[in-house]
């Protein structure tokens, strides 16, 4: 008989790619020829690590699906993201003879390009001996694996995301997959292009009407968000900052906003704590570099005194150790 080992379960599961981000700022592509300097730089965890180490700052007990190389960034990767405390990396296989995923991202505060290599190795499975799991994020641009369907039935909660479509037909395919999820968390451009509306209230209305709660971030004009369960619709403004890097806010807000549901906050409060979360990101280099933890949080509101009652951030646990 052959004894599969059991695996723990957690709040929430990441399972996606990991990228060894090389992020330069304050910078353009350069010209053909030409060379540019930055204004800072910073080597990070990126892709679904973006999303994992958020929430674990935000004090979600996280496990991360992933694979990384043998190669010196798979390394470097890897025991940084093992540093993470509440991040738990028992399910980040390490594959022999395999180049980590790289991307080079020159970044300014208005724009980002990137340069990326990849090496695919397929699809990656939930281990079915993995114990309860609170929640977890996919996409649904493509048809989602077995996996989220055996979660769901067992009481997972499923966030769906969407990517930009390249293909421009923005399908109405995507948008039938929202039937087997709980949440669905885009930003507003693909929320209307989807839906094909001219207004992202309207197009998270429209979302609300095929899944029970949609979310739809604005960028800094803030986050709205209809329950369909409730019939409750609810705007959250953005603080405003200076911004150094947007890479990675939308994953921020994702994980924070996933976290914030062990909480006994209402719909209102884990807006706020998602999207200021995502803000102070936005203000340092990369996703996961940048990703607040809880005391981040309250210093930034003890500092700039943005309007509103930001109590409810000193019940915010630290991740543990």
């Amino acid at each position: 008989m052959i004894v599969r080992p059991l695996h723990e379960g957690a709040e929430l599961l990441f399972a996606g790619d990991i990228f060894c981000d090389v992020v330069f700022a304050g910078v353009d592509v350069p010209e053909v020829g030409a060379e540019v300097y930055a204004d800072a730089f910073t080597i990070t965890a990126g892709g679904v690590a973006n999303r994992a180490v958020a929430a674990a700052r935000a004090g979600a007990s996280t496990l991360l699906l992933s694979r990384l190389g043998d190669d010196p960034l798979g390394e470097h990767l890897h025991r940084m993201l093992d540093a993470e405390p509440g991040l738990g990396t028992q399910l980040l296989e390490r594959v022999p003879g395999h180049q980590s995923p790289v991307t080079v991202s020159l970044t300014t505060p208005e724009d980002r390009s990137f340069i990326t290599y990849q090496e695919d190795l397929g699809h990656q499975e939930v281990p079915e001996t993995l114990g309860p799991i609170g929640a977890t994020n996919v996409g649904i641009a493509r048809e989602l694996p077995e996996w989220v369907a055996r979660l769901r039935a067992a009481g997972t909660t499923i966030v769906g995301g969407v990517g930009w479509d390249h293909t421009g037909e923005w399908s109405a395919d995507v948008l039938d997959r929202l039937a087997e999820v709980d949440v669905f968390v885009p930003n507003h451009v693909e929320a209307m292009r989807y839906t094909r509306t001219d207004d992202p209230i309207l197009a998270a209305k429209a979302l609300a009407e095929r899944v029970p709660l949609a979310v739809v971030t604005r960028g800094p004009r803030g986050v709205v968000a209809v329950d369909s369960a409730r019939g409750e619709i609810v705007e959250v403004d953005a603080v405003p900052v200076p911004v150094v890097d947007p890479t990675g806010a939308g994953d921020v807000f994702v994980a924070t906003f996933m976290a914030s549901a062990g909480r006994d906050w209402d719909l209102r409060t884990r807006l706020r704590f998602a999207s200021l979360s995502a803000t102070i990101s936005v203000t340092g280099l990369g996703g996961a570099a940048s990703a607040p933890r809880p005391r981040d949080l309250t210093d930034f509101v003890e500092r700039h005194k943005p309007s509103g009652d930001w109590s409810f951030l000193d019940r915010t646990p630290e991740p543990a150790h």
